[in-house]
């Protein structure tokens, strides 16, 4: 197993800079005021592709030499990871097969066929995933680009914090969601390196916490398919990022749909930033555990903003 270093996140800023952007850092005075923290949020929402997961799945694309990359890329994700991946492909000019759920949001799909990707469908469960995953892989020879378990994904995720750490001056934590833990990684992996001293926090649903009771544990405990309104955060942490998490993360802390749902809508409606559930986590806990947060500076990663304007979790269906 390699572990990526702070000198493959470096070598990653560089190779991605012309393929994103540096995403803003925007404060809320309302929000200050409601949990008793100065609260800075890293707007991930703002990138290209609509999610962190670009730095990544470019890194991943534009490392790869003209040989790897002559069957294309292929990977299985719920959405963000399969539109970046298909995004940076179709950038480089190569293909890109993914494997979805059949549930993943149809917005998410749309940008996967948008950006030049093939979407081949599976139930929405880990073990189906990786089985249907396994025959495409079979069938195309595309590189696989794990959605987080893969160093070249994680490196680039890393970038994030790095924009992040030279935005905001002497941050006290940093928050953000965990599902299979690659923007958590590259969190410890750049702050680890740059802020030692900077505690990080992950967040995540009641409804899925199976890194919390890992963490709790000690040792990774995988649900196959949880149901949560945050679709983005129902994989497990892998043998790469539970070496981050277990090394790394100060707590993981949680969160129920309702405090979910409630979190997303108060950001849409205060700070006017479009973000789907399981970037809402993070604000989520925050407001659940204001006294660990209290008096903190906090960087909060809204992780992206794919969200089907059809069926917001508020609405009545």
């Amino acid at each position: 197993m390699y572990i990526p270093t702070f000198d493959d996140m470096l070598v990653a800023h560089e190779r991605i800079k012309p393929y994103i952007h540096r995403t803003p850092v925007l404060t809320s005075g309302y929000f200050n005021e409601l949990t008793g923290a100065e609260l800075f949020f890293k707007c991930e929402s703002f990138q290209k592709a609509g999610a962190f997961k670009v730095r990544g799945a470019s890194n991943a694309v534009f490392g790869l030499s003209d040989e790897e990359a002559e069957n294309g890329v292929c990977t299985h994700s719920s959405g963000n990871h399969a539109l970046s991946l298909s995004y940076a492909a179709g950038r480089r000019g190569i293909p890109c097969n993914v494997v979805m759920p059949r549930t993943a949001p149809e917005a998410k799909k749309a940008a996967v066929r948008g950006y030049g990707g093939t979407i081949t469908e599976c139930e929405p469960s880990t073990s189906s995933r990786e089985e249907v995953f396994a025959k495409v892989q079979a069938a195309t020879g595309g590189n696989f680009v794990h959605p987080y378990n893969d160093p070249r994904v994680i490196a680039g995720q890393g970038t994030c914090s790095r924009e992040l750490n030279e935005q905001v001056e002497a941050l006290d934590a940093v928050i953000a969601p965990i599902g299979g833990g690659g923007m958590i990684s590259g969190t410890c992996l750049t702050m680890s390196n740059l802020a030692p001293d900077v505690k990080i926090y992950a967040a995540e649903p009641e409804q899925a916490d199976d890194a919390y009771r890992s963490f709790k544990a000690g040792h990774i405990i995988a649900d196959d398919a949880p149901d949560t309104v945050a679709d983005g955060l129902k994989v497990p942490l892998k043998d790469l990022t539970w070496h981050f998490v277990s090394n790394h993360v100060t707590d993981i802390l949680t969160a129920s749909e309702q405090e979910i749902v409630d979190a997303m809508r108060m950001i849409w409606a205060r700070m006017k930033i479009v973000m789907e559930p399981s970037s809402a986590v993070p604000l989520a806990t925050i407001l659940k555990n204001k006294d660990v947060f209290a008096g903190k500076r906090v960087g909060v990663i809204i992780t992206g903003g794919n969200v089907d304007l059809d069926k917001l979790p508020w609405m009545n269906n």
